[in-house]
């Protein structure tokens, strides 16, 4: 009696080829899901989101700023979930709205950090010579300005001067401005050395150098072949930057230099509280902190895994 065996042509052996091939987003994705905490850390993340943006549905920043004397500094109850503030602000909205502002801020001031980073650092790397000699000494004297120093700087001469802009038909403090632009422009220099190693080695492959005898331009060569293949440490970089950046805005506005009320943040609110802690009102600063805690904790277990999920020597097996 015989027996068929498939042969490297036959639809059985094609079928079980094609059940292995996966795209580089499923093996990022595979990867990701063997990271458990960082897996923890994406539904953490997604339940802040839900509370944060679904909460504004149901709590105007109207609520979340009206003052109400008579309910000042009172305990968390089924009319406050969280509490009241010194001036019966609800502390339930509040954390809401300042909850937004403070991913605001740390989005925006993300996006100009990593824009500097890659441009500055793939630039560098890939025209090399005098270009690289220039951007790599302007990188390293940017090193040596203090982001705290200068942010406290300018919020204490410039940020109170600023008016209140207009966002999305909200008045928001203008010295959000000053915190956006200054952590975003002190904080892409270390991106920006990790993108100049990688492209220095990428730019050194094959498909460069056919890229380039094909007729390829340089721009398309940076942004359609180097860029996309950095894709990893960009994303990484993003993740925790922006960890960095909400926790820059939290504590200068701890400070009172950086958003100003009566525009929330998680900051701001932690400065009206520390006059009340040794009166027990303890909701008005252990729900913002829990908030910024909780945050930084979940953005830092997402980066963590997409760190091991783009590196392909990564010991997370799929």
């Amino acid at each position: 009696m015989t027996t068929d065996v498939p042969t490297l042509d036959s639809p059985v052996f094609n079928s079980a080829i094609s059940a292995k091939v996966l795209t580089p987003g499923q093996l990022v994705w595979r990867r990701f899901r063997k990271h458990r905490m960082a897996v923890y850390g994406m539904i953490g993340f997604a339940f802040l989101l839900v509370y944060i943006i679904g909460g504004a549905l149901f709590v105007t920043q109207k609520t979340a700023n009206a003052v109400d004397l008579q309910a000042r500094l009172s305990p968390p109850s089924q009319q406050y979930w969280m509490g009241t503030d010194s001036t019966g602000r609800d502390v339930f909205a509040r954390i809401i709205y300042g909850g937004q502002v403070s991913l605001v801020v740390g989005a925006l001031a993300v996006i100009i950090q990593v824009t500097l980073g890659v441009l500055i650092g793939g630039i560098a790397a890939y025209y090399g010579g005098w270009v690289d000699a220039i951007l790599m000494r302007f990188t390293e004297s940017m090193l040596s300005i203090p982001q705290l120093f200068l942010l406290i700087v300018l919020g204490k001469f410039i940020g109170k001067e600023i008016d209140s802009i207009m966002i999305f038909g909200r008045a928001i403090s203008g010295s959000i401005i000053i915190v956006i632009f200054v952590v975003g422009f002190t904080s892409w220099m270390v991106l920006a050395r990790i993108i100049r190693a990688n492209v220095l080695s990428l730019k050194e492959l094959d498909y460069v150098s056919v890229s380039r005898s094909l007729g390829a331009s340089n721009t398309r060569i940076f942004f359609r072949h180097l860029i996309p293949n950095t894709m990893g440490i960009i994303i990484v970089s993003t993740t925790l930057g922006l960890a960095g950046a909400i926790l820059s805005e939290a504590y200068v506005s701890f400070l009172g230099l950086g958003i100003q009320p009566p525009t929330a943040s998680w900051g701001n609110m932690l400065t009206s509280a520390q006059s009340f802690i040794s009166q027990g009102s303890w909701w008005m600063w252990i729900f913002p902190s829990l908030f910024i805690v909780f945050t930084i904790l979940t953005i830092n277990l997402i980066g963590d895994g997409l760190r091991d999920a783009f590196d392909p020597r990564s010991n997370r097996h799929i």
